[in-house]
C-alpha cells in the first residue's frame, strides 16, 4: 500500500521560511517523479514544483520560482520543499504526489500523478 505523509506545515509570518517533508512508503521511490501541489480555500489545487528521480531535473510554478526549492533523498524515500520569503498568498494545504511517468512538462498536471498524500496546512500571516 502506497503512503505519502506530509509534515512540516504551520503558521509563519510573511518573509519567513518553512520546510515541508513527505515520507513515502510502499513504492519504488526512485522510479517516481515527485511533485508538490497546493490548494487554497475556494481555489482549485495548483502545481507548485516537481522533481525527477535525479535532483538535476525540476519544474517550478512561476509564482514560487526563486523562493521555493524541491529536493529528494532517494535513500531515505523523502521529498522536501524548502519555502523561503513566504507570502500570505502562499497559504494553502500542500500536497505531496507521486507519478510513475517520464519527466516532462506534463508533470505540472495533476492527472499525471498516481498517488497523493493527505496534505499539510501552511498559513502565512501578513
Amino acid at each position: 500500500q502506497v503512503q505519502l505523509v506530509e509534515s512540516g506545515g504551520g503558521l509563519v509570518q510573511a518573509g519567513g521560511s518553512l520546510r515541508l517533508s513527505c515520507a513515502a512508503s510502499g513504492l519504488s521511490f526512485s522510479n517516481y517523479v515527485m511533485g508538490w501541489f497546493r490548494q487554497a480555500p475556494g481555489k482549485e489545487r495548483e502545481f507548485v514544483a516537481a522533481i525527477a528521480w535525479s535532483d538535476s531535473f525540476t519544474y517550478y510554478a512561476d509564482s514560487v520560482k526563486g523562493r521555493f526549492t524541491i529536493s529528494r533523498d532517494n535513500a531515505k524515500r523523502m521529498l522536501y520543499l524548502q519555502m523561503n520569503s513566504l507570502k500570505p498568498e502562499d497559504s494553502a494545504v500542500y500536497y505531496c504526489a507521486a507519478a510513475l511517468s517520464a519527466f516532462s512538462p506534463a508533470m505540472r498536471r495533476q492527472d499525471e500523478y498516481n498517488h497523493w498524500g493527505q496534505g499539510t496546512q501552511v498559513t502565512v500571516s501578513s
